[in-house]
């Protein structure tokens, strides 16, 4: 029943409409992701060593943009780097890389597009915070709270399956073997790591991933780029193999190994998206709390996530696996799928210390992602409590009663209670994902990312004269 209704959404038509909006907004900006490479680089990465300390005695804000920015990087960047990109190989052949590109291309359009409404039509709450992202300008953009209400349950479903008990398992299956810890005791570890971070708010989690992304992302690329340099005489080899199996039509009626183009395009779209999120809305999400900034500014900050996360990371993994392999024909015998095959092409070059690296890698990266994924559905439950005491306001005044949709959603003085039960659901699920099998809940997990394409690629639509305003 999981397995037909996450092929049902995440069929033809939703990588169609992904492709399709992208393309859009890549057309319609004269592939600025390419033609504007220089000023969004120098407005993001390039812009880091030019950040000086402030030395006048005024209160640095929680989010800074750079902070932001890593917080939406360790969403994205997790299991999908390293184990989606070796499944998608298992499954697409060494073509899946090339669509893996084009969804990473265009996504970082369709990322600048998400994050520049959501900055856009952001609100500054009460508290202080702010209420942006997909909610922000399905409501107000829009004027469709109903469907932004949708929209948060949605993603609140999400980030009790992709973004804790799937990252929680990865790092149970990776890193426990190497501690030796038996499941339950790694999965209370992680729990009460996760706990420690969270429980800190706001300030510990821009703290922590502004320092844990880089280092992460800096050992695992060097690493990759070491066992590149001693297969460097394979690359040449591998990246043929990577354009005939994406293109080739004869592909299609059984190459090499069994793989064809059409098995190709949809793994590679499929995982590209699952890795940098584009379209889903999330980063919109992330980067809603970003303090003094603007929307055009922070829409280039979601193209360099995308492009960091797709096509330089995801990258790297897919030419360490076929490089190690010796191509497609390893590839094919390889005999083992996911964060299993990458650990074994680090460790056929690297020895131990390779399968040791992947490992480590796993497991920071989906620890961030839960970190991240809980200040995601934190954010998108005070939002959709905002969007129901709305609802409830506007029935109220119009027929004196209160829909019954509306009726469970927390009304303003019940916003701590919620936000209490929301932690101890999140952390029992992180806590489930450590000593279960995780089959089904990958894919269920799937179809509630999936379900939030479609609503959110609505608004892209719909709301593309105000992405262009900017």
């Amino acid at each position: 029943m999981i397995h037909e209704l996450h092929n049902l959404v995440w069929g033809p038509a939703l990588i169609l409409l992904l492709l399709a909006v992208g393309g859009y907004y890549t057309w319609k900006s004269g592939v600025f992701q390419i033609r504007g490479f220089r000023q969004w680089w120098s407005a993001t990465a390039g812009s880091l060593k030019e950040k000086k300390s402030p030395d006048d005695g005024q209160d640095v804000p929680v989010f800074t943009k750079t902070k932001t920015a890593c917080t939406a990087l360790a969403a994205t960047i997790g299991t999908g780097n390293i184990a989606g990109v070796a499944t998608a190989l298992a499954a697409g052949g060494p073509g899946a890389v090339f669509w893996m590109w084009v969804s990473g291309l265009l996504g970082m359009m369709t990322a600048y597009a998400e994050v520049s409404l959501g900055t856009r039509f952001r609100q500054r709450r009460p508290d202080g915070s702010w209420f942006g992202g997909p909610c922000a300008y399905l409501a107000d953009g829009l004027r469709m709270p109903r469907l932004a209400l949708v929209y948060g349950v949605l993603c609140l479903f999400a980030s009790l399956g992709m973004g804790s008990m799937v990252q929680s398992n990865a790092v149970a299956q990776t890193f426990g073997p190497v501690l030796r810890l038996p499941p339950p005791a790694g999965a209370v570890l992680v729990t009460a790591l996760v706990l420690g971070i969270v429980l800190g708010g706001t300030k510990r989690i821009a703290g922590v991933t502004a320092w844990l992304i880089p280092l992460a992302a800096v050992i695992y690329g060097a690493g990759s780029v070491t066992v590149l340099a001693v297969c460097r005489e394979r690359i040449p080899q591998v990246l043929g193999e990577i354009i005939r199996g994406a293109l080739l039509p004869q592909a299609v009626l059984g190459g090499t190994g069994g793989y064809g183009v059409l098995c190709a395009f949809r793994y590679g779209i499929a995982r590209g998206v699952f890795s940098n999120e584009a379209g889903l809305g999330t980063l919109a999400g992330l980067h809603g709390a970003a303090e003094d900034t603007t929307p055009r500014e922070q829409g280039m900050w979601a193209m360099f996530e995308v492009f960091l996360d797709t096509m330089v990371i995801c990258t790297m993994t897919a030419l360490v696996i076929l490089c190690a392999l010796g191509g497609e024909k390893g590839l094919a015998g390889a005999g083992r799928d996911g964060a299993a095959m990458a650990g074994m092409c680090f460790g056929r070059v690297l020895g131990p210390a390779g399968e040791y690296l992947t490992s480590a890698a796993m497991a920071v990266f989906a620890f961030s992602t839960m970190i991240a994924w809980y200040f995601l559905g934190k954010q998108t439950l005070n939002a959709a409590a905002d969007l129901a005491g709305r609802l409830r306001r506007k029935r109220r005044k119009e027929t004196g009663r209160t829909p019954a949709a509306v009726r469970l959603c927390p009304p303003g003085g019940w916003r701590r209670t919620a936000g209490t039960v929301y932690l101890c659901l999140y952390a029992y699920a992180v806590f489930l994902g450590g000593v279960s099998s995780l089959t089904a809940v990958w894919e269920l997990s799937d179809v509630f990312n999936g379900l939030m394409a479609f609503p959110n690629l609505l608004a892209l639509v719909l709301l593309r004269r105000d992405v262009f305003r900017e």
